[in-house]
């Protein structure tokens, strides 16, 4: 994929490395995320303008502490590429380059406000003083020879360097506490690696249907839909794209939500006259998964099911594989990154709608098109409002691929389908009714395994627990639960105890990720 100008964020373990890359996105600077320990030459050939060394949980000092080679510093002075360290990126630049670096007596988290004490670029257009957000334990004590401090705060003298080809920060830009973050990085990108905007969604179009075509020529291409935001816009794009060379493959297991077969088909089918193959599998796969109550097995089974209808449906249709094979893989499913428990680790999602087919299947093509590869959420979201479609779709929710599976807890049954759907429903409606649920990244409702005394009526009942789970998030890598109103809590639970059979009670779950997941299987 022709990119253009590109800077690389070194990834040292930090959980906000990636927003570093989406802020720079968000203001039309591409930039892709790489393990700091990637081979120094692979960074090179990416012929970067700038290169971020991230933040780390760990200390320069650690035995297997993140490091880059020193040379990657004289291949940037050499090629001309700016370099910007933020927290631990900017310690370990000091003490590759003889500083001096030491835990500090009063660990920095939170607010702190800083003070810019010298004119640079870096800080160009911004006021002297903003608040900014800390979190480390370490810090810069002593600068190495030719830098200079640029900015601080009252517990760190050196909030912010700057050096040969280099600038650091102590605080965090990428994080929405840190006030004109996005701007200083703006500036790092146009100032300093001397960048234009050219990441657009506009842009990303033209280049993938250049990039398409030449790739599938005049062949036939089938893809799997969900329904869901990321597989529904490259469905759209690539029926923009390719036209009736295009062909999408929904199908149902039987785990969907209320109404959602219905609605997929008349968004996609009829509303953009795509070729839309519907399979109603939900039998098949509803009979596999009875009475199995393990979250894995469950994944497993949906899984192999989904590969079973989705090749059946091709080749009742087509006769044969067709050469191409579209998936909607974005680049958090693919992304070298660093675990924060140390390591270079690569995040794969397993279920069966990114990137899971298993290699046999692989092999019954002759190629993938993944037209988001390089693409956050984020992304896909502008590119679906370029490409006008529905709100509804743009603005959905997260959905797992095993879908309601993993929010039934124990063996799934028709009795907590019914559940699941019912009280799923009654969740978003009230959601949207009350303008909330624009305002939290994913919400849902788990059928429990449990079963609880109640009064209905002039009766008792032994029914089930309904727990209704809402997060806040950027990425969904962490979340925190959204502290919606307790009165409209009651409210949902009033309408779902009253008019969802088989449920008396409802809990709400206060539980962030970590230590939790956001969904329950």
């Amino acid at each position: 994929m022709t990119l253009g100008d590109l800077i690389i964020v070194l990834d040292n373990g930090s959980q906000t490395t990636q927003l570093i890359a989406k802020r720079l996105r968000k203001r039309g600077f591409y930039t892709e995320v790489c393990a700091y320990n990637k081979p120094l030459e692979q960074i090179i050939a990416k012929m970067p303008k700038g290169i971020i060394l991230s933040g780390s949980p760990a200390s320069v000092h650690d035995e297997k502490a993140p490091t880059v080679p020193k040379e990657l510093y004289d291949q940037a002075t050499l090629l001309e590429i700016s370099l910007m360290g933020i927290c631990y990126g900017t310690q370990l630049t000091a003490h590759l380059w003889n500083g001096e670096v030491e835990h500090s007596s009063k660990r920095e988290y939170g607010r702190a406000p800083v003070t810019v004490d010298k004119s640079h670029p870096l800080f160009e257009g911004l006021p002297k003083k903003f608040i900014s957000w800390m979190s480390h334990g370490d810090k810069v004590t002593k600068l190495p020879q030719g830098f200079m401090e640029i900015a601080s705060t009252e517990n760190c003298k050196y909030a912010a360097i700057a050096g040969p080809n280099f600038v650091g920060l102590q605080f965090h830009p990428e994080v929405t506490h840190t006030e004109h973050g996005s701007d200083i990085l703006e500036n790092f990108a146009r100032k300093l690696c001397k960048m234009q905007p050219t990441w657009t969604p506009g842009n990303f179009i033209a280049r993938t249907t250049e990039e398409v075509k030449k790739l599938v020529g005049d062949t036939l291409v089938v893809g799997g839909m969900s329904g869901g935001v990321d597989s529904s816009t490259m469905s759209v794009l690539l029926h923009k794209i390719l036209g009736s060379q295009y062909n999408a493959i929904f199908v149902n297991n039987g785990l969907l939500r209320e109404n959602e077969a219905e609605q997929v088909q008349e968004t996609f089918k009829r509303h953009f006259n795509m070729n839309l193959i519907y399979v109603d599998a939900s039998e098949r796969f509803l009979d596999s998964l009875k009475g199995v109550t393990s979250p894995d097995e469950k994944r497993k089974i949906i899984g192999r099911e989904f590969i079973h209808a989705f090749n059946d449906a091709v080749i009742r249709n087509f006769g044969t594989m067709p050469k191409y094979l579209a998936q909607g893989t974005l680049y958090t499913d693919v992304i070298e990154s660093v675990s924060v428990h140390g390591g270079p680790t690569s995040k794969i999602k397993r279920h069966h709608n990114v990137g899971g087919l298993p290699p046999e299947t692989l092999a019954l093509f002759k190629g993938l098109v993944e037209p988001f590869r390089f693409l956050f959420k984020d992304d896909v979201r502008e590119v679906a409002q370029e490409l006008e479609m529905p709100y509804e779709i743009i603005g959905r929710h997260p959905f797992p691929g095993p879908g309601l599976a993993v929010r039934i807890i124990g063996e799934i049954t028709p009795e907590k389908l019914y559940i699941a759907r019912k009280s799923d429903a009654i969740f978003v409606e009230e959601l949207k009714k009350h303008n909330l649920y624009d305002k939290v990244w994913q919400s849902l409702t788990v059928v429990t395994d449990t079963r609880t005394i109640g009064v209905q009526g002039d009766e008792h009942s032994y029914s089930y627990v309904v727990a209704l789970r809402s997060v806040d998030s950027v990425d969904g890598m962490t979340a925190d639960w959204s502290r919606l109103p307790h009165p409209f809590i009651a409210d949902v639970s009033t309408r779902i105890t009253n008019e969802v059979k088989g449920v008396n009670r409802v809990v709400y779950d206060v539980t962030s990720k970590p230590p939790g997941t956001i969904e329950w299987e």
